[in-house]
């Protein structure tokens, strides 16, 4: 549907319909903003609620990019983090690659989608697993300066990832931002949510020209998601062990996303 600014459809939704959507956006914003994949919650009720494929993945960008926006003010008003200089030369890589994945998105099926999902879930699945110690260290290790090429190349590819398809993304990065660039868990959060704004401020626009987008299931769902943000972040910067339940909560998320994308779940 190139050329099409939105999805047009005469769909009429149900008041149960609308919960639903609405308590999905809640559950995904909690999971988004504390460790990443909510989009395997949002992307499967889209299509539930009668969108194609590629219309629901360009649609739930929406929603990731409001509850982003919460998170990043929420995290930034409690006073715990800071706006060092340096990480913008990891977010700025990932959304230059974000812009080539979302083109080529926009003109792929859903196939090719779900298989590159399960092998990156079941990698992921390793790195947190193996390594248990670096996602639960206190201080970051992260030296002042520019980061290795290689690293910058690994955000590029992180975000082409997210341009692609937004599920999965916020695992891809914070397991860069903790094992590749050396933050701590709370830190990578924070520059994950950073990511994934700028992910979406730019890649809305390439789904919106090829008619991907439909705005009012999107902003439907963007409300639970902002309200899932906000209970997320909160709960991060006021408790003392939550790298500990967002690690937790990553190995549950991945493990579902496995199963899901492979079948398993039925």
């Amino acid at each position: 549907m190139p050329g099409n600014l939105s999805y047009a459809t005469s769909m009429d939704l149900s008041p149960l319909q609308l919960s639903a959507a609405i308590c999905a956006g809640v559950l995904a914003g909690v999971i988004n903003t504390l460790a990443g994949s909510g989009s395997l919650i949002t992307l499967p009720m889209l299509m539930f609620l009668g969108l194609p494929a590629t219309v629901a993945n360009g649609t739930n960008r929406i929603g990731a990019f409001f509850q982003s926006l919460v998170g990043i003010l929420t995290y930034w008003r409690s006073g715990t983090v800071q706006w060092r200089g340096q990480i913008w030369q990891y977010v700025l890589p990932a959304v230059f690659g974000s812009l080539f994945g979302a083109w080529l998105a926009s003109q792929l099926t859903d196939q090719s989608m779900r298989l590159v999902i399960g092998i990156v879930m079941v990698s992921m699945l390793g790195v947190i697993l193996i390594k248990p110690k670096r996602w639960l260290k206190r201080d970051s290790s992260i030296a002042v300066g520019r980061p290795a090429a290689w690293v910058s190349l690994l955000f590029v590819a992180v975000g082409f990832y997210g341009g692609f398809i937004q599920a999965g993304v916020g695992i891809l990065l914070l397991a860069s931002l903790v094992v590749a660039a050396g933050f701590n868990l709370k830190e990578a959060n924070f520059i994950k949510l950073l990511c994934v704004f700028g992910f979406n401020l730019c890649t809305i626009w390439i789904f919106l020209v090829n008619g991907q987008i439909h705005w009012e299931l999107g902003l439907i769902m963007a409300v639970g998601q902002c309200l899932g943000a906000w209970l997320a972040a909160r709960f991060a910067t006021r408790y003392e062990h939550a790298d500990v339940w967002i690690r937790r909560l990553l190995i549950v998320i991945v493990l579902l996303s496995i199963a899901k994308v492979f079948g398993l779940l039925g």
